[in-house]
């Protein structure tokens, strides 16, 4: 996936069922290329194996109110929130990086909240997602440890207050 002209227009839009696969590859991809740089190769292939159930997938992604970011109606992005405040996803195709994808989701994400009644949002934000949420104003509550397919991998709980101004709130680039 490249995307070789800056002038495309991108748009953040409800997910749909026909977005199953699309948003599964960029989650892998985001992780096997962009991730990777904070993980083994061995975490990252048990975070995001080559494979997965993608009706489960599908099930998860329409459980959570879930965005996708697309360029030129290329998804190359997406993010979530649930009904209990937490931000689950927020994921960016690497060759989707540094055009302001994960600010559009994440400042959609944090007004849909807001207007839905939330107060407070948490995530557990990976390595790579830390500085991202951190220029939203999350701060990190604890460092934990997940355990996924018997690899460990390090990430940080954190939480963000809402308090109606979210489209202001990162103040660099993201993506």
């Amino acid at each position: 996936m490249a995307f070789p002209d800056p002038t495309q227009q991108l748009l953040v839009r409800r997910y749909t069922a026909a977005d199953s696969a699309a948003t599964w590859r960029v989650f892998h991809d985001a992780i096997h290329g962009t991730a990777s740089r904070d993980y083994t190769p061995q975490q990252v292939q048990a975070w995001a194996p080559e494979r997965t159930d993608l009706d489960r997938w599908n099930q998860v992604r329409c459980a959570a109110h879930t965005l996708v970011a697309c360029l030129d109606e290329t998804v190359v992005g997406f993010s979530d929130v649930t009904d209990d405040g937490e931000v689950d996803m927020l994921f960016v195709h690497p060759d989707a990086g540094g055009r302001g994808v994960a600010r559009a989701l994440l400042t959609q994400v944090l007004r849909e909240a807001a207007a839905g009644g939330h107060q407070r949002l948490v995530t557990h934000a990976s390595l790579t997602s830390r500085p991202v949420f951190e220029r939203f104003g999350f701060t990190v509550d604890a460092a934990r440890v997940v355990h996924k397919r018997g690899q460990e991998l390090r990430n940080f709980d954190m939480s963000l207050l809402l308090t109606g101004d979210a489209e202001h709130r990162s103040d660099g680039p993201v993506g």
